[in-house]
């Protein structure tokens, strides 16, 4: 798991923290994650699986709280750290990584009142035991990407209805409808961060922020879904009736929610390039070592010049994903409330290219180790069908890549005018 760093200025802190993660990755969440994908989804996620063993050592360690900072319980990491920590977790898995940051994604501390940090955030980054676990509910059964294309005219197209909408009554709002198939962590979750239409006349854009418990007449959760890849992760349906929230866990209403939802993107894209640039390595570190020790012709493969160009081509772009996704982290990082600074394209290129990298990445792994590949036995099967997933994770690449078009294309003659 070691490679070559090029940043010549981390601190003996970020080489600590770096190694802590990897040792936690290699010697718990790779076999976990292994098991996990070898169990039906009701098994992997049933009370007394491994996934919540995990849980609670992940929680004990401070893992589930990497981006908050200590005043409200969590770590005070800079950006740089908590990238380089998130990297080394996904290269134990991908799926387990985002398991670990479904809860409230440090949008309460960027958007909410002292109320709700004092309600939410703090009670969940002093959890240790894994038992407090939240979920981020955007996409609809008829809405995925569509709902993360900030600035894009369909954005704020009234003609398109939303699956899920709140209307206020009095001093609640009144939730009714559902969320996708697609909720991190939304068959376990407790509590939630709900992104649902009240403004119908806007469009998406017309949607607001809620955070609240789901302990509440009318909720619902959906059973867990069983898919090709990131198995370890558990994602599912929710579903609300008449359910009724007090207007104050509203975080951000109908005039600020395309500039919120933007800010949120600008954070989330380069953390899931972030971990798709793990799971990538993973795969790297595979392939190579089974290069070295695989004889074929009476040499170790790994003296072939064909595999020798394969396995260039998968350093180059774990290296190049490591490299764009760590500059658009912690450019954005460092600014989260200053959208004049804020570069969202930034944050889209690392998602797409880290994901699409993944992908090449981990089908040449396979290809390396020919028939072993595709083999249960070895975990680049795995690996594979979980970078598949990452294409889709947090908006498909093909709807952010128009979006991030569009953006350069309005934004870049303003941006670098004299």
């Amino acid at each position: 798991m070691d490679y070559f760093d090029l940043n010549l200025n981390l601190t003996s802190e970020d080489i600590a923290l770096r190694e802590a993660a990897s040792k936690f990755a290699r010697e718990v969440m790779r076999p976990v994650s292994i098991q996990l994908d070898r169990m039906t989804p009701e098994e992997a996620f049933a009370k007394g699986s491994p996934y919540w063993d995990f849980m609670r050592q992940a929680y004990q360690l401070g893992y589930h709280k990497l981006p908050f900072p200590e005043d409200f319980g969590g770590p005070g990491l800079s950006p740089l750290q908590i990238q380089i920590v998130m990297e080394e977790l996904a290269w134990g898995s991908f799926g387990l990584t985002l398991a670990l940051n479904t809860s409230l994604d440090a949008a309460v501390a960027m958007a909410g009142t002292e109320e709700h940090i004092k309600e939410f955030t703090i009670p969940y980054c002093q959890c240790t035991d894994g038992s407090y676990v939240g979920c981020w509910a955007i996409t609809e059964p008829d809405h995925g990407s569509d709902t993360l294309v900030t600035g894009y005219p369909s954005f704020r197209d009234p003609n398109i209805p939303a699956n899920c909408r709140a209307r206020l009554d009095g001093d609640d709002y009144v939730i009714n409808g559902q969320k996708a198939a697609w909720v991190s962590a939304g068959p376990l979750a407790n509590h939630i961060l709900l992104m649902c239409q009240i403004d119908p006349a806007r469009g998406h854009a017309g949607s607001g922020i809620f955070i609240f418990s789901l302990d509440r007449p009318g909720v619902a959760l959906g059973k867990p879904l069983n898919k090709l890849g990131s198995r370890d992760l558990c994602q599912g349906e929710v579903y609300f009736d008449n359910v009724r929230v007090p207007k104050k866990y509203l975080i951000v209403g109908p005039e600020n929610y395309e500039a919120a939802l933007e800010a949120h993107l600008c954070l989330t894209l380069p953390m899931v390039g972030t971990w798709a640039t793990g799971l990538a390595r993973a795969a790297f570190d595979e392939a190579l070592a089974y290069a070295k020790q695989r004889v074929q012709g009476g040499k170790p493969l790994v003296e072939l010049s064909n595999i020798q160009q394969k396995i260039f081509d998968m350093f180059r772009k774990v290296e190049a994903s490591r490299q764009l996704c760590r500059a658009a982290f912690v450019y954005n990082w460092s600014q989260p409330f200053s959208p004049e600074k804020r570069a969202i394209e930034y944050s889209m290129a690392a998602k797409t290219f880290a994901t699409q990298a993944a992908l090449e990445v981990t089908s040449d792994a396979i290809q390396i180790l020919g028939g072993n590949g595709i083999s249960k036995e070895y975990v680049v099967e795995k690996l594979f069908r979980d970078a598949r997933t990452t294409l889709i994770c947090d908006g498909s690449n093909d709807t952010l890549s128009v979006v991030g078009g569009n953006k350069i294309a309005g934004a870049y003659p303003r941006r670098f005018q004299s």
